[in-house]
């Protein structure tokens, strides 16, 4: 497996570069390296608490969202044009340098 580099911007503005590994859920990388991320559902798509704001320049470069993923957005807070969840993005060598912003989760 390759590492691929996420840029993460926190809720205070502070932009993190987090390495992960090809197959990896962005929500455990973003977990794994202590940003705070509830991911309360382990990337099952049954909850919206890895809610992120995907970069606009990244939005046409991931699949786009499912059924499931569309449904659990609909209960997440200030959702935007751009939200994800980042479960659902499984990292892949052409999202080296994806960039997200953890969106508000209380």
């Amino acid at each position: 497996m390759k590492n691929v580099t996420i840029h993460v911007t926190d809720y205070t503005g502070i932009e993190h570069r987090l390495d992960g590994l090809e197959g990896w859920r962005a929500m455990e990388v973003i977990r794994d390296y202590g940003l705070p991320i509830k991911a309360e559902c382990g990337g099952a798509c049954a909850c919206a608490t890895c809610h992120v704001y995907v970069a606009p320049e990244w939005l046409d470069k991931l699949a786009p969202p499912n059924a499931d993923e569309e449904m659990m957005l609909d209960d997440a807070m200030a959702v935007e044009a751009n939200s994800r969840l980042s479960c659902q993005i499984i990292l892949g060598p052409e999202h080296e340098g994806l960039k997200l912003t953890l969106a508000p989760n209380p």
